[in-house]
């Protein structure tokens, strides 16, 4: 008699095929919940090629190739530019300047980066304290959309000054500058870091002055997208003492907007690139201000809120970007999973096992239809020999049977049943001879 005390191939197969097919159908559920991996190319619509917005976004670019991110900068005319095109999904991020947004459920804000000043100059000979003074003159109020041009128009109008008694120019801040400088205009109004170029040329320039917010607490009660800011005396060049004296100005922030259904992990490369841009103080705000979640142009996404509370997530802080990025997702695959195949890889042997000992008991019951036989009183010579040729079939099939170790014992207590009831017979037909 040939044993075979190995497990059934068979048998595990036929276990195995349905757990594969759970497997196969957890694992199909989970990924619909597993976000596509990011995209390496992005556009971020900034301003003015020579304004500040662009030369930050340049900044960025640099900051998000380090991570194998392509940031393609484009030039805008302004906020509203910038808006729209995130809008109508020409852009994937915009720079925004504070009081020029409009409510929209589809953007979001990364936070806020840096005051920008509202910085208006005019000639020295100019006698100009109230905004109410610029009536007649010809002032550049910025390109018509930006928003310079937006909040110069807010201002004015609040001083009742317009298009009807004063000339107003729509120019970019170069030309502005160089109008300026010719005596073409008699002030320029910016809304600009006060480290742009054109700022720190007029600053440095003994022909033209800052105009002095004394009003600045009424203006940012009435528009309170604005805040109050000192410039301080000599704070932008000590030896020449430039300003010669504190000047109070207004300034909304510039904001980093995107479109909600940007990738996660692309916004915590944005804020990362904010942080290491704006993170410092700068003139008007302390260490760590900036960025922040407040003073910004559109609600505050969950990512930015967190970010800027608690620091990028622990495995961007530690892993190389795309690393992390991929394991952040496969954890989303991965738990859901290990739900399903842990009880499944429990049950399995418990499962196994019941398969192999229904294949040994099925063999009882074929066994107990002849003990059932043999209890008949009296039997011919042809019925005794048809249940010991069964009983020799069920010990040949049994023979057959794959079965581990493990279930021997059931398998040779199956066979001591059948030599008893063999005997049983031989006993009984001795008898009844």
């Amino acid at each position: 008699m040939n044993i075979k005390r190995k497990p059934s191939y068979t048998e595990l197969l036929l276990i195995m095929i349905p757990v594969i097919a759970i497997v196969y159908a957890g694992f199909w559920g989970a990924y619909q919940f597993v976000s596509p991996a990011p995209p390496r190319n992005i556009t971020i619509s900034a301003g003015n090629i020579h304004g500040s917005y662009y030369a930050y976004a340049e900044k960025y670019k640099d900051q998000l190739a380090l991570d194998g991110i392509t940031l393609t900068v484009l030039e805008s005319k302004g906020s509203r530019e910038n808006i729209n095109r995130l809008l109508n999904k020409e852009a994937d991020a915009a720079l925004v300047q504070g009081g020029t947004a409009y409510a929209d459920e589809k953007l979001i804000s990364l936070g806020s980066l840096y005051y920008e000043p509202v910085s208006i100059f005019y000639k020295k000979d100019l006698q100009l304290n109230r905004l109410n003074d610029f009536t007649g003159l010809r002032i550049s109020i910025g390109v018509d959309g930006s928003g310079t041009h937006m909040l110069a128009s807010q201002l004015f109008a609040i001083n009742h000054v317009n298009s009807q008694n004063t000339q107003f120019l729509y120019l970019n801040p170069q030309d502005s500058l160089n109008k300026l400088k010719t005596g073409e205009l008699d002030a320029v109004f910016f809304v600009s870091s006060i480290n742009s170029p054109v700022i720190q040329a007029l600053l440095h320039n003994k022909d033209f002055t800052l105009f002095n917010f004394d009003r600045a607490d009424a203006y940012s009660q009435v528009l309170p997208f604005l805040s109050k800011v000192t410039l301080h005396q000599g704070i932008i060049d000590f030896k020449n003492n430039i300003p010669q004296k504190a000047i109070t100005l207004l300034a909304p922030t510039a904001n980093l907007v995107v479109h909600d259904d940007i990738h996660k992990s692309l916004s915590i490369l944005l804020l990362q690139a904010i942080e290491a841009n704006h993170g410092n103080n700068d003139l008007f705000s302390p260490p760590g201000f900036f960025p922040s979640d407040q003073l910004t142009a559109f609600p505050v996404s969950d990512v930015a809120e967190r970010f800027l509370e608690v620091g990028p997530p622990f495995l961007i802080k530690y892993l190389p970007f795309w690393i992390a990025t991929f394991i952040d997702r496969m954890i989303v695959l991965t738990l859901p999973l290990l739900l399903l195949i842990v009880p499944l890889f429990k049950i399995l042997p418990p499962v196994y096992r019941w398969r192999i000992r229904s294949k040994v008991y099925r063999w009882y019951e074929q066994l107990q239809k002849v003990d059932d036989q043999t209890r008949v009183s009296q039997l011919s010579d042809e019925e005794y020999q048809y249940l010991t040729e069964e009983l020799d079939r069920i010990t040949d099939e049994v023979s057959k049977l794959h079965t581990p170790l493990s279930n021997a014992d059931q398998l040779y207590n199956l066979l001591v049943h059948i030599d008893l009831i063999k005997k049983t017979i031989q006993s009984k037909q001795q008898n009844d001879k």
